[in-house]
């Protein structure tokens, strides 16, 4: 239940009519990530390495310190003051559990899998709808990728 001053912040933010008056953050360039493995050599390279591995849309390796490798999915982040106080949360590919995983435990890390969101924006949707219409085709529209 939404507290009083989050209805009254709601209720403010639908009286703007206009859209471009409202608050924006500006979004972040993609990168193709797929195969890349970083650097780990200070706290912030190991920060920065696990913030772009959150936004992955594809599987993770990580290598723990201990040796263990464990690969899955990334779906959440907790930043704590340091290393040891900072965790990922994992869905391992092999397993229906969750892991919660120290930044401080990480040697390694490999962006392994394909990144399924990879190619998938509306600009890249409107090039392939004109090169059909350029060849002709007819009822072009936007057809859901086959799963692996």
């Amino acid at each position: 239940m939404a507290t009083e001053q989050q209805e009254r912040a709601k209720t403010d933010q639908l009286r703007i009519h206009n859209a471009d008056e409202l608050e924006h953050i500006a979004g972040r360039e993609k990168e193709d990530l797929q195969g890349w493995i970083p650097s780990l050599a200070s706290d912030e390279e190991i920060r920065v390495a696990l913030e772009k591995a959150f936004d992955y849309r594809g599987d993770i390796t990580l290598t723990l310190k201990d040796g263990r490798q464990v690969q899955g999915y990334i779906f959440d982040r907790r930043t704590g003051t340091s290393l040891a106080d900072s965790l990922v949360r994992m869905i391992p590919a092999t397993e229906r559990t969750k892991l919660s995983i120290p930044y401080a435990e990480i040697a390694a890390l490999h962006f392994s899998g394909r990144d399924t969101a990879a190619g998938k924006s509306f600009e890249a949707w409107v090039k392939k709808y004109w090169e059909k219409k350029a060849r002709g085709e007819k009822n072009i529209q936007i057809e859901p990728e086959k799963l692996d």
